[in-house]
């Protein structure tokens, strides 16, 4: 992908509130999502962000106003999920974006139509962007990796695969929801430290991962592995993701095989796609030092700057704070030691088959520094350090009532800020357990 007219910085929407500083969907940005208008029994269908307003992409392809060669990709936009855009691949989404940026701009004709197609984000509730088959989190953080490490107090070396190959795991589909999902504290099986046998309660150890969630575009045929050359191809965009876990559980359970219940209770997206047609301005090269080994040729990407500088946020909402956000972590993607491209490469290099929709996590974001580190585990050393927040609580882990608010947006100058919108969820108190 290249810069073209759709990054212009000077380019202003005829959608006033896209033009305000700071806003996280400007005319540069045109992600995509699932929504409906909240409190009305109506399908689900495809939008477009742009400032405070959702284009209904249904309504506009209704009013006849999409050139005739993207009339296909905003048919398949306009849908209930995004799968069938996802699988057209890059060049009919970048048109499809560019109509989208001509239609939107200060100036269209279309403006007096489309103002009609415009929906309130705060009058709109949101649906899953797309039908997800499997979803797949990875582990590409490095300060992750030794913060964690530090956490459990290991004195053993890293793992020696780290730095040779995207670290991953599959994980459960049927439990990713979106933004605003809200959960009861899980049950589960742990075994306290020093103790002789498991119990079964609910978890006590209650935590949110910071990461990015990446969208697979146009699958690739079993046996067939997609070549790092190609693999950004294969990316629809990327959003939020939190995938939650019960730490406790995960101790117990992790070994030898990895998590499974510790993680499967919930993990959820930001509403908004945005595509990395969006974050071409932003594009950062990987952390790499002369110490490291060479990455092998399948992992070798021709792009010397494959990874994106994507700002990150986490913030801690709780029941006596009321409303006040307290912020607990601030970081950037550009930490990350493995990019995206790498992910999906290495994901298929045995002949695995992705498919249009299939969900990618990049594992827990953090970066070098205190106050960088992507989830409560790093940030209380395993439990050992509570985080003091501004009202005078103190958390460990998350407790009853605790609400997670995580944002990301890219900036840099001489681009337009592109957000990424936020994603949300709040811990219920554990349901009753009957027979």
């Amino acid at each position: 992908m290249s810069l073209n007219a759709t990054h212009d910085p000077s380019l202003t929407s005829w959608v006033d509130s896209a033009n305000r500083p700071g806003a996280d969907f400007p005319i540069q940005n045109l992600p995509h999502g699932v929504f409906r208008r909240a409190g009305i029994a109506e399908a689900w269908r495809g939008g477009v962000a742009i400032g405070d307003q959702i284009l209904d992409i249904a309504a506009a392809v209704r009013a006849n106003v999409f050139s005739a060669q993207v009339k296909a990709a905003a048919n398949a936009a306009s849908r209930g999920t995004l799968n069938g855009l996802m699988a057209m691949g890059p060049s009919e989404w970048s048109a499809l974006r560019a109509d989208l940026s001509r239609l939107l701009r200060a100036g269209a004709p279309e403006a007096a139509v489309l103002a009609n197609c415009l929906v309130p984000q705060a009058q709109a509730e949101h649906g899953l962007p797309a039908q997800i088959g499997d979803y797949t989190d990875f582990f590409i953080s490095e300060h992750h990796m030794m913060n964690v490490r530090r956490a459990f107090q290991s004195d053993g070396p890293p793992p020696p695969n780290f730095k040779s190959l995207p670290i991953a795991y599959h994980g459960r589909s049927s439990s990713v929801d979106v933004s605003g999902a809200d959960f009861h504290r899980p049950h589960g099986q742990t075994r306290a430290p020093g103790a002789s046998e498991a119990t079964f309660a609910p978890s006590q150890r209650i935590d949110y991962e910071l990461e990015i969630a990446v969208w697979v575009g146009p699958g690739n045929e079993r046996g067939h592995p997609i070549p790092i050359t190609r693999a950004e191809q294969h990316i629809f965009g990327i959003g939020l993701l939190n995938d939650w876990s019960a730490r406790d559980v995960q101790a117990w359970e992790s070994n030898p095989l990895g998590p499974f219940l510790s993680k499967n209770f919930l993990s959820a997206v930001s509403p908004w796609i945005v595509t990395l047609e969006a974050l071409e301005p932003f594009r950062c090269a990987l952390p790499r030092g002369a110490e490291d080994p060479p990455t092998l040729p399948y992992l070798c990407t021709p792009n010397p700057q494959p990874a994106f500088d994507v700002q990150l946020e986490v913030s801690l909402q709780t029941a006596r704070g009321g409303d006040r956000e307290m912020r607990l972590t601030r970081s950037s993607t550009r930490h990350a030691y493995w990019a995206m491209s790498q992910m999906v490469a290495h994901h298929t290099e045995g002949g695995c088959n992705l498919r249009p929709g299939d969900l990618l996590g990049t594992g827990t974001q953090s970066g070098p520094t205190h106050g960088e580190q992507g989830c409560l585990m790093e940030l209380c050393s395993g439990g050992r350090e509570p985080v003091r927040l501004p009202n005078g609580e103190e958390r460990r882990f998350l407790e009853d009532g605790d609400t997670v608010v995580m944002r990301a947006w890219a900036e840099r100058p001489g681009a337009v800020r592109i957000g990424l919108g936020e994603c949300r969820g709040s811990v219920l108190p554990a349901l009753r357990l009957t027979e």
